[in-house]
């Protein structure tokens, strides 16, 4: 039987793409790549530990909110507290407070189009 390997890409709409990628650029470091706008994450790039992880949700979670998408992005950061305050300075609304759990510290924000993305520091 043949097998997922991986997380190949995290693919989505955006009312302005090229806006959108140099928010994130801007404001989260996000090396883009002008061929086709998005950004490459190699394994070697990752902190030890960390893990790209596939999860369904129910359809009626609130893990979301205040987000209406049906998804939500997380990205590993190395500097949880400087992220925040980062996107804040570009605009983006907190959501909620940091949380540390077992196997880091987690922090939400919403996007300039209105995606609800976790940051996740690893321990």
């Amino acid at each position: 039987m043949a097998k997922v390997l991986g997380i190949g890409g995290v693919f989505f709409k955006a009312r302005d793409p090229k806006r959108l990628a140099t928010w994130y650029a801007t404001w989260l470091g996000l090396e883009i790549d002008s061929s086709f706008g998005g950004a490459h994450f190699r394994p070697t790039s990752l902190p030890e530990k960390t893990c790209t992880v596939w999860a369904p949700f129910k359809e009626t979670t609130d893990y979301f909110d205040p987000s209406m998408r049906p998804f939500m992005i997380n990205l590993i950061v190395d500097d949880l507290p400087g992220a925040l305050r980062q996107v804040t300075k570009g605009g983006a609304s907190l959501v909620g407070d940091p949380q540390e759990l077992e196997y880091g510290t987690f922090g939400w924000f919403i996007d300039p189009e209105g995606n609800k993305v976790e940051l996740w520091q690893p321990k």
